[in-house]
Order: C-alpha cells, then structure tokens, then sequence
C-alpha cells in the first residue's frame, strides 16, 4: 500500500527544495520499519566512508519515483568509523546512561538520558528519532559519546585515532589570540565543554610546557 502524500508546489523553485525527513512519521507506520530496515548496510559498513543511507529501492516500495530524493551522507570529520564492530557490541545505552549518572560523561548532557532507554541498539548513539521530524545533528553521535568507551585523551595524538591528521577539530572560540585571551577573568569560557577535547584534569601546562 503506498502512502497517501499531499504536496502543494508553492513555484518551480520550492519544487526543487528537498523535503525534509520525518523519522518519527515512517516508524509509526504499520508497515513497523526498523532502522536496518532502510539503512541496510549499516550492520555491515566498516569504514566512516560507507554511504548508509536507504536505497532508492527500499524507498520506491511505498513511495513514487517522483517522491524520492535521496542526497549524499552529510559530512563528517571521522576518518575512521566502524558500524560492525560497534552493533557487535550491543546496546550500548546502558554504559553511556552509566557514565552520565555517575558525573563521568564528558559534555553537558541536556535531555541525552532520557533518550536511552530504548532497546534499539541503534538508539544509543542515534538518540530520538522517535521524535525527530527533520535531520539534525542531534541524530548523530556525541564525542563525548565515544569518550565513554575511548577515554584516553591525549591531544593531538590521541584525536587521530578517530580523525584525520591535521582535520579542523578546534572550535570557533580558538582564534588566533585565543592562547592571549583564554585565561583572562572577564573571557566567559564554559570550561564543561573543553572537557570533550582536554579531559577534566587538563592544566595549563599540560599545553604549555
């Protein structure tokens, strides 16, 4: 059965604009679709370049050709990433809702707990698509995520584990006077947040030797 689908074309140029994508809509269908249902090579894909988005195909069973459009993987700064390795890990929610409880998570981690209850062990890293009506970053994992597992910090040796050499990490705060900037009373930094990147111990000469 083909889903009903209504769309008003406002011009020719809102006819090119790419519709945004409903998780929550497709897994409340009754045709009861699972994350490998249409992201079919991710239990397989070992490497961070792998394009696990749906086939055409798997989407042309409920809609018209005229309906899909299915872009490219948004970019990532991962290197290396292993979907196979990790789902042979199993449902990993339990460690991170672990670290998070017991103050080890190393990020704020906003509404991430409540997210991690599902069975799906997809939705450990992938939180609320249940709920999510558009692409976000949010449905992507959190570095500090991996950091649960992956607890060595030690940059920049320790960054190139997971991302290219030399790859664009430093925030947009790190500007060129930022080493003249950062320590002074009035800079405003949120210290929780460098913990994702210095870990929590990190002192000043751990940089500056």
């Amino acid at each position: 059965m083909r889903l009903a689908v209504s769309i008003l074309v406002l011009s020719a140029a809102a006819a090119q604009t790419p519709r945004p994508f409903s998780h929550e809509l497709h897994l409340k269908l009754p045709a009861k679709l699972t994350c490998v249902t249409c992201h079919s090579s991710a239990p397989k894909s070992t490497r961070s370049e792998d394009n696990n988005l749906p086939p055409v195909a798997i989407c042309r069973g409920c809609h018209k050709d005229s309906e899909v459009s299915i872009g490219r993987p948004r970019p990532t700064l991962l290197a290396r990433f292993n979907h196979q390795k990790h789902l042979a890990l199993g449902n990993i929610a339990p460690v991170i809702r672990a670290a998070i409880d017991s103050k080890a998570y190393l990020s704020p981690s906003g509404d991430i707990r409540r997210h991690l209850e599902s069975a799906n062990p997809c939705a450990a890293c992938h939180r609320g698509m249940e709920t999510s009506t558009a692409l976000a970053k949010s449905d992507l994992p959190q570095m500090a995520d991996c950091l649960v597992c992956h607890n060595k910090i030690d940059p920049p040796f320790s960054c190139e584990f997971c991302h290219a050499t030399g790859a664009a990490l430093k925030p947009a705060s790190h500007v060129s006077d930022f080493l003249d900037t950062h320590s002074r009373k009035d800079a405003k930094l949120d210290r929780t947040t460098c913990a994702v990147c210095h870990a929590r111990k990190f002192t000043c000469m751990g940089c500056h030797t």
